[in-house]
């Protein structure tokens, strides 16, 4: 009986780490190149799962095949999106997105390329920050929700990236 009442506080902390890694947050590092400026190669991130309600520019990490990519939401349900002139345009309106620098710029392109007239409920368009490196909605496809694990908004490592995500 004193082993058990001895290790029961340190099993209890053993499950509840295990449950937080499982159900709430856990590591994710991003792998390649496809979000700079914003994160980098090998940044490790914390991905929020219990966070399934995802915004327009909200970055998100999703399952693809047997990878996980960090992207970011562009399209929402019920949306039209197309690239035109590098501009963003929702539903037939330019949309700014603030957080490029203005040396990149998006090749024209349109929802209907991949053969969508506007986004199916419980579907999603996706893009990285680096619009030239980057494997998104534009040539994988519309991503399912199902396939989206969660969001990050902040950053662990490296230490010069600590902080929330802008």
């Amino acid at each position: 009986m004193k082993y058990v009442k001895e290790y029961l506080p340190y099993v209890g902390i053993i499950v509840i780490v295990i449950v937080l890694r499982l159900y709430v947050i856990s590591p994710v590092q991003v792998d390649g190149s496809s979000m700079i400026p914003t994160l980098q190669d090998n940044q490790i991130l914390i991905l929020k799962k219990y966070d399934h309600r995802f915004d327009r520019f909200d970055i998100v990490v999703l399952k693809y095949g047997k990878d996980k990519l960090v992207k970011r939401v562009i399209g929402l349900p019920g949306e039209t999106v197309a690239y035109i002139n590098h501009k963003l345009l929702i539903n037939g309106k330019v949309v700014e997105e603030s957080f490029l620098p203005e040396n990149i710029k998006t090749s024209d392109f349109n929802l209907e390329d991949i053969g969508y007239t506007a986004i199916p409920d419980g579907y999603y368009f996706v893009v990285g920050d680096n619009r030239n490196d980057s494997l998104d909605s534009r040539y994988i496809g519309l991503i399912p929700k199902k396939n989206i694990e969660g969001t990050v908004s902040f950053s662990l490592f490296p230490l010069n990236t600590f902080g929330k995500i802008s």
